[in-house]
């Protein structure tokens, strides 16, 4: 009798032991402390490509401790933690337990984590986003009161940005298959990346990226998504890096249409500009010390071609719409004004982060290049004609 039930207790403890093990296989941890939230609650949530998902919660007490446990992903995904609106970003690709201490007063940025070695690499990539964040928009706040000139603005900018570029440049080549080198590949300034699509360089970043993920997590919809931007990329810059990044199925990317009012306050879309005709998509500014001679070798470029279906499509991202009218009314190409200025959705869309910038759709309304100085563009005007 006694060596029946001492069975029985042996069995239960092998059956709690295997769906322990059986859980412990599935589901990965967080834990941790966050100090000075009493009566708040944090929220664990997935970052999904195009929105996120409450995965669960806590109303916190006066120990600040939470746990959560849920299913590993099956391929290396995104989370963060959500006090108010304040967040604190790591990834899982395991089963493994991931640790957070935090206060409430400074919870996105002095935290600490332990148990990833993904996740305290996004932290450093995300006190890097926050110093560029910062920086640029003290210098837009600067420029938007005039109190420092167009060349300053562009410098320190670049420099914010390519300080940025630095951190997130370790992780992208040093480890392109980590969630760490996509999660630097991705981060943004106001819906502006850091990382160009169009520019030949950051282009590497992309394809080293997306090579990794398709060849270590083929069927993550992450790797689907970075193997489209790599293509969409190489599209562009194929005439420069022909034997660079190779990606199956090649797709042709058309370019993103511009619908913005001219000096007559009339809508002009590139899209009807550009029916059957080469044309030179430019962002700029009239108010630049640049600007006048620059204008100069466009007439230029205009006047030679013009007559073989060369178009101009300018978009000016001036704040002064009166002295914007009084120059383009001199100019003979069409020429629109975005009144958004320098936080143009249109510019963040096309990746402009310094002026001017140029862009050259073919007769068949495909973005063909992006252009790094009007001083080499006549070459591709003419096999584009």
């Amino acid at each position: 009798m006694k060596n029946k039930y001492i069975c029985r207790i042996l069995a239960l403890c092998c059956l709690c032991m295997m769906m322990n093990g059986c859980r412990k296989s599935d589901e990965f941890t967080v834990k941790g402390v966050v100090a000075g939230a009493a009566g708040q609650t944090l929220y664990l949530e997935n970052i999904g490509l195009s929105t996120n998902i409450v995965v669960d919660s806590i109303k916190l007490k006066s120990d600040g401790k939470f746990l959560f446990r849920h299913k590993r992903p099956p391929y290396p995904d995104f989370y963060h933690l959500k006090l108010k609106k304040n967040l604190i970003y790591f990834s899982v690709d395991s089963t493994e337990t991931i640790t957070f201490t935090a206060d409430a007063h400074n919870f996105a940025t002095s935290y600490t984590v332990e148990g990833s070695e993904n996740s305290k690499a996004m932290k450093e990539i995300t006190l890097a986003q926050l110093d560029a964040y910062q920086e640029i928009h003290k210098l837009r706040d600067s420029y938007g009161m005039n109190l420092i000139p167009d060349s300053i603005y562009q410098e320190s900018s670049l420099k914010a940005i390519t300080s940025y570029k630095e951190v997130a440049l370790k992780y992208i080549f040093g480890a392109p298959a980590s969630p760490a080198a996509y999660f630097a590949l991705f981060q943004q300034i106001d819906g502006l990346s850091f990382f160009d699509l169009y520019d030949r360089m950051d282009s590497k970043a992309y394809g080293a990226v997306a090579t990794s993920y398709k060849m270590h997590y083929p069927e993550s919809p992450r790797a689907k998504q970075l193997e489209t931007f790599a293509l969409q990329s190489l599209r562009v810059t194929r005439e420069e890096r022909r034997n660079a990044l190779q990606l199956n199925n090649a797709k042709e990317v058309s370019f993103i249409d511009i619908d913005l009012p001219d000096i007559n306050n009339n809508q002009i879309k590139l899209s009807d500009v550009a029916q059957g005709k080469t044309v030179l998509v430019n962002f700029t500014a009239y108010q630049t010390e640049w600007s006048p001679a620059f204008n100069i070798k466009l007439n230029e470029l205009y006047d030679s071609y013009k007559d073989r279906g060369f178009e101009i499509y300018q978009v000016s991202l001036d704040n002064d719409e009166h002295f914007w009218k009084n120059v383009a009314s001199n100019i003979p190409w069409t020429k629109v004004r975005d009144p958004h200025s320098i936080y143009s959705s249109i510019a963040a869309i096309y990746n402009v982060r310094q002026l001017p910038a140029l862009f050259l759709l073919n007769k068949k309304g495909e973005m063909v290049k992006r252009i790094v100085s009007i001083d080499t563009i006549e070459d591709d005007i003419k096999a584009s004609l």
